[in-house]
């Protein structure tokens, strides 16, 4: 049930993106991302109607406050890299997060990876590289190079850091709680300590205009289901094989970019997103 959570996950998020990047051709980039917060929060606190709340002690606390102010940053380069750069060579480098949790789950949670769970997050993150391949007739080596010339490729590569650290922690919280209780109350207070911030560097008011609230429900039913579907899968599994799964929004946002935004050579892309399903079938298939 984790695999078929964490693939709900991943679509859902994939969705929100796209949606997301549509609006930020024509909005400022903090208004968009406060826009997405502030829509996901009706689903989600109706589902504070159909949970127990649990008590609560000082490691869900700590977990919850560590987390926020990372949850923060991430939220705005997340948002600037979509911004800046095609959704087919910015989402994908969100794989090396279940790389980087390798050691980072191991350190918080205490969780060990399988040598073929290993082979299979390798094979993601050596995905995430091949999405450059197109250049490789100049340069060996100038996938790579290409890498560091899209900056929002670079973004993203940040923001899967920093994902290793709060998704840890998130698990952590869970663990002291329970999966929608957290999802629900955590992106209550992401809501509440990331509006000054965008009040303070969005360069337009944040009010929501009339013909702004059709796309913004779309927005934020999608990503409220997202983090409801993160929550209970990552309580299922270790979490760097969840999160490995939940990346299979590439998959998605790859063939958003092309069918929505004209993005181009997709086709060399494919080739990168063959390499990271493989990783992912690896994992999910030596983890059951």
């Amino acid at each position: 049930m984790w695999v078929f959570y964490s693939l709900l996950t991943a679509f859902s998020l994939a969705t929100s993106d796209t949606l997301t990047k549509r609006m930020l051709a024509s909005r400022d980039e903090y208004y968009v991302a406060w826009a997405r917060l502030v829509f996901c929060l009706p689903p989600l606190a109706l589902s504070f109607l159909f949970i127990e709340i649990p008590s609560l002690d000082r490691t869900f606390w700590a977990a919850t406050f560590c987390a926020l102010p990372l949850e923060i940053l991430a939220i705005i380069l997340y948002t600037k890299a979509l911004k800046v750069s095609p959704i087919s060579l910015t989402v994908p480098f969100l794989a090396l997060t279940p790389l980087f949790l390798i050691g980072i789950s191991y350190i918080v949670l205490g969780e060990r990876v399988s040598l073929y769970g290993g082979i299979g997050i390798l094979l993601m993150a050596a995905g995430s590289y091949a999405l450059n391949l197109h250049k490789i007739s100049r340069d060996l080596v100038a996938p790579f190079k290409a890498i560091f010339r899209e900056k929002g490729s670079l973004l993203m590569i940040a923001v899967a850091f920093i994902y290793s650290f709060t998704s840890s922690l998130g698990k952590l919280a869970i663990e002291h709680s329970s999966p929608v209780f957290f999802g629900s109350f955590y992106f209550v207070l992401v809501v509440l300590f990331f509006t000054p911030v965008a009040i303070a560097r969005s360069s337009e008011r944040l009010v929501i205009s009339r013909q702004d609230i059709t796309p913004l429900l779309c927005i934020g039913l999608s990503y409220a289901m997202m983090i409801i579907f993160h929550m209970i899968a990552i309580s299922m599994t270790q979490v760097s094989y969840m999160i490995s799964v939940k990346r299979m929004s590439l998959f998605f946002s790859i063939f958003y970019g092309y069918l929505i935004f004209k993005e181009k050579n997709i086709r060399e892309r494919t080739l990168g997103s063959i390499i990271l399903f493989s990783g992912f079938l690896i994992i999910v298939l030596g983890t059951n």
